[in-house]
Formats: structure tokens, sequence, C-alpha cells
């Protein structure tokens, strides 16, 4: 990094910085636990003659708990693509305008999650709907293993509220589909045929001004043998969106082959397929009371509004501890 053709390939360079990033994520407080090992030795050393001492070995014991509890939090984001990216799309399924406008709440809570966790957010794709809300939208979270907690928010998530959209103010329950791929870098070999793949053009929708809306700039890209289809309409450049739909179909070919590999040790939990009751990873109450509860794990949280502020840390924790433990199992 100190080369001072470094930023000469602005890409590579962030790259870099990401990978700089993950490795100070775990590196500094392995350091601080043994820094704290060696102090707590020392402390212990002196109580014999110093039975006060006691209470600054408590002191550092605690400290060095919560180090340790840190360290192997990060040993569970290992995963061959834990450290990269995320590539994550919000999709409204079934509860019509409410279903639209719960997307649009969900899309800001990942959004507000990377802001608190000293990640980037870049929103590539978003596809507003007529009445409210939205249809889908597709963000980046860049940071320190972004993908490797945010890889089990893939599922169904579902609210439950008094409909704002419903004049006689009755219970709605919406649902959306959450995706997450990983951001793969250009050294993963991610082999896709331009034969199997169908470019569609198509004009930008949405906010962004006159020339947006008037050219043809938005590309979606669908990977014919598998149906898989990724798109982006960010950019007032086609080629821009063109080389960022190509970045993400490579994403989600990934996730797909990091997929099989997991059915093939008999390790997957999700099923992305299944939508409506039964099939929601997490649930998220309005009404008759304000909680959130995770289907899997059984966290929950009694602030709906914190949550959906970005405090998700309790529930991507809890997960990864989780599917830890299922792995074990089996």
């Amino acid at each position: 990094m100190a080369s001072p053709t470094f930023w000469d390939s602005s890409e590579k360079a962030q790259e870099t910085v990401q990978q700089l990033k993950s490795l100070r994520s775990v590196a500094e407080p392995l350091r601080f636990a043994i820094q704290s090992c060696d102090d707590l030795t020392e402390l212990a050393s002196m109580l014999a003659d110093d039975p006060a001492v006691a209470i600054e070995v408590e002191t550092e014991i605690t400290k060095l708990e919560v180090a340790i509890d840190q360290l192997e939090l990060k040993a569970l984001l290992s995963g061959p693509m834990d450290e990269f990216g995320a590539i994550l799309s919000v999709h409204a399924r079934e509860g019509g305008l409410d279903a639209n406008d719960w997307a649009e709440m969900l899309l800001g809570m990942y959004i507000s999650w990377a802001q608190k966790n000293g990640c980037s957010a870049e929103l590539v794709d978003r596809c507003d709907n007529e009445g409210a809300g939205i249809t889908q939208a597709t963000v980046i979270i860049r940071g320190p293993s972004a993908y490797g907690y945010l890889k089990g928010e893939e599922g169904i998530h579902r609210l439950v509220r008094i409909s704002p959209y419903n004049a006689e103010s009755k219970r709605q329950t919406s649902f959306v589909a959450v995706d997450v791929s990983p951001e793969v870098s250009d050294s993963v070999e991610i082999e896709i045929a331009e034969k199997d793949v169908r470019e569609d053009v198509y004009r930008a929708s949405g906010a962004g001004g006159q020339h947006v809306n008037k050219t043809s700039s938005a590309i979606r890209l669908t990977h014919l043998p598998s149906g898989i289809v990724a798109q982006c309409q960010s950019d007032r450049s086609q080629h821009k969106n063109r080389a960022q739909a190509w970045k993400m179909l490579r994403a989600r070919m990934a996730r797909v082959e990091e997929e099989k590999q997991e059915a093939e040790q008999a390790i997957k939990y999700q099923n992305k397929t299944v939508t409506g009751f039964g099939s929601q990873i997490r649930n998220y109450f309005l009404h008759p009371d304000q909680r959130v509860k995770d289907s899997r794990t059984g966290f929950q949280i009694g602030n709906f509004h914190a949550v959906l502020g970005g405090e998700l840390q309790g529930f991507l924790e809890s997960f990864l501890k989780y599917k830890m433990v299922k792995e074990a199992g089996q």
C-alpha cells in the first residue's frame, strides 16, 4: 500500500484495503487477548502480597472473556467467501402494497446496519412500485466479513402490522424475500459462457433525472441454463451498468456453487424457494406487540424500530453460532 502506484488501479486497491481491514479485524483482537493474558498472569503473581489486586484481576478476566468471545465469533467467519462483500437483494412477495412498503423498509434496515458497522452500501438497482415502496432492489455492502455476516439473512422475512394502506385498519401480513451472494473478485474463477447469457437493454425506472429515464441504459442479464438474473440501472452509462450486471451474475453463480457444496456436505439450512406462511426465517411484529424473532435461533428483540434502524448484530451472531452447532451435530 506504500507503493506510489498503489492507487493506479482503484478496484484492485480497494480489494487490498478490504483485505487489510479483514485481517486487522482478527489480528487486533488476538493481539489484545494475548496481552490481556500476560497482564493477568502478572497480576495473579501479585495477589499473595497484595489482596487488593483481586479487583484488578476480576476486571482483567472480564475484558479477556469479551475478547475471547469476539475471537470465537471471528472463527465462525472462516468460509472461503466470508471476507467478500455481500450483494443483497430484496424482493416484495405476498402482501400487495404492504409487501412493497416492507421491501423498502428492509432495504433501509440493511443500509443502516452497514453504516453502523463500518461498511459501505452501494445501491445498484431499485424498481419503485407505483403505489408505494419498491418491487425489488439490490445493494452491495462492503466491509470486514460482510458476506460472512449477511449470508444468513437469505430467506423470507415476514411482517405483521396494522396496514396503513387498509381503510379499515386491519392487521396485514406481508412477505419479502432476501437473496445474498458474495461479491467475488476477478481472481475467483467463475466460468460463464457468453452464449448462455441473454442481454436485455431497457430504460431505467424511478428517480434519476431526464437522461436516465429517456435513454436505454439499464441492463438485464439472464443465464439461460439456470434462470439466474442480474440487472443494474444505477449509472447513466450503459457500459458501466453492463459491467456491474456481469459482476452480479458472477456473484450469484458463485453462490449457486457454494450452495451445491453445502448440500453435498448436508449442512445447508435455508430454503429460499418456499414462500408464504411457515417458510419465514424471521418474524417482525408491530401488532399486537412489538418484537422481532428469528424462527431458526429463537433470538428476539422487543424493539421493532431499533432492528429496522440497523440493530441486527445480535441476530447475525446468534445465527453464526446456531449454524456451528447444527453443523457439529451433523
